[in-house]
């Protein structure tokens, strides 16, 4: 009886060719204008780095990342980033701690002063990537441009495109990006083959990618010690350290909206982000310099020497990463969680791999990887390849996907690290 149903209902056709090919041209041009916004901003966040971190304590002869510096630069950067959210047209945009990946479409008007104070936060420090602000612009760039060219397109192909390319530009390939377009469809009443949903995206994100490939030569192994044949061993330590990681990235989840909630009564961005940007000082001075900054760079230099840190001192940079991450998300600085979080999970990975040496570092790194990411992102796919990325290992792939069940059950149905407008936590 199921199977005559089954063959009854009906399913919508599959998007002809030529519906389809209209839309490489767009999504190639969005791709390639996607990486090089973010590349150009995360160039002029490095020049303005080096000034800062590098340039300006070598001329007064301070420490480049002495604690008093860090008091400082960080400071400072929460009166930059204030001074935008209070006096540039739109504000930088609404609260960070209210969206994801997920960008609404902006008033052009927005967009400079929210790029601005993504660049000034990249440069000055604080524990945030640039995803989320960049993809906002992007979305908001390839929503009116392309409405003002092609009047009749609908709203939510143009986002799709920016988001994708982004997400794309910011791997260094499409994969993460079908992956996140595919997770989000699941949720939506698809009409025909999912592959025709995915069609224009894919090409966004490929030629993001490209683009990103082809300029900056971005690269995620880690280049860590080669893991072997897994054994019994390696599936209960990819199934423990995962676990827990997300039960890690759930406290932070947990404490958010409190702290949020504690900016919150300060009122005034140029109170709230400076009084921020002075708990990171003091945050960074405690964990040294390693848990300043979006952290990749800060990844590899873990990733150089596994053994170079003791148990103690990984465990410390990794909560002090999340206590990092947790605070610049809640006082209003613009930026994205991603970055940050594989930070937390790599420290936490090479922590459990200088207690118990036979727990190898890269099976440590990415089943740490995968569970943060679980529990900040509740992004599964995109979880899972990034934590298979970082190590690029075939075989642990299939251990991460078994650890990845009991860490989605600690997570799932829970609280999620973004605030409604009223401050409760989205669910």
């Amino acid at each position: 009886m199921a199977q005559d149903t089954a063959q009854q209902a009906p399913t919508a056709p599959a998007t002809p060719a030529r519906a389809l090919l209209p839309l490489i041209l767009p999504a190639l041009v969005v791709g390639v204008g996607a990486s090089l916004l973010l590349l150009g901003v995360e160039a002029a966040a490095e020049q303005l780095q080096d000034v800062l971190w590098q340039d300006l304590p070598d001329a007064l002869g301070v420490g480049r990342y002495s604690a008093l510096w860090m008091l400082v630069v960080l400071t400072s950067t929460g009166v930059l980033v204030g001074l935008v959210v209070w006096k540039v047209p739109g504000h930088a945009g609404p609260d960070p701690a209210t969206i994801g990946l997920n960008a609404p479409v902006l008033p052009p008007a927005v967009l400079p002063g929210l790029l601005l104070a993504a660049a000034l936060m990249l440069a000055g420090g604080p524990s945030l990537g640039p995803e989320n602000p960049v993809i906002a612009v992007n979305a908001g760039l390839a929503f009116w441009l392309g409405r003002r060219l092609f009047p009749r397109s609908p709203e939510e192909g143009w986002v799709a495109l920016a988001e994708a390319a982004t997400i794309g530009a910011l791997f260094g390939t499409p994969v993460a990006a079908a992956l996140i377009v595919s997770e989000a469809l699941a949720g939506r009443t698809v009409r025909g083959p999912l592959w025709d949903s995915v069609f224009a995206p894919l090409a966004a994100g490929a030629a993001g990618a490209i683009t990103t490939t082809l300029v900056a030569e971005p690269a995620f192994d880690l280049h860590l010690p080669p893991f072997g044949q897994p054994g019994w061993s390696d599936l209960l330590a990819a199934l423990v350290v995962a676990s827990v990681a997300a039960l890690l990235g759930m406290c932070a989840v947990h404490a958010f909206p409190y702290v949020h909630g504690g900016f919150a009564r300060l009122r005034h961005p140029m109170l709230a982000l400076p009084v921020g940007g002075l708990v990171l000082g003091l945050l960074g001075a405690l964990g040294g310099h390693l848990t300043l900054f979006k952290g990749l760079e800060e990844v590899e230099e873990l990733a150089r020497d596994p053994d170079g840190w003791s148990a103690g001192e990984f465990t410390t940079m990794a909560v002090v990463k999340l206590a990092a991450l947790v605070v610049a998300a809640s006082c209003g600085f613009r930026g994205g969680r991603i970055f940050p979080s594989v930070f937390v999970g790599t420290a936490l990975g090479l922590g459990v791999h200088a207690l118990v040496p036979a727990v190898q570092p890269a099976l440590g790194v990415a089943a740490g990887v995968l569970g943060v990411l679980l529990a900040i992102t509740r992004q599964g796919w995109v979880s899972l390849f990034t934590a298979a990325v970082l190590v690029s290992s075939p075989a642990i792939l299939a251990l991460l996907c078994i650890a990845s069940l009991p860490a989605w059950l600690l997570v799932t149905g829970r609280p999620q690290m973004q605030l409604r407008a009223d401050g409760t936590s989205v669910r």
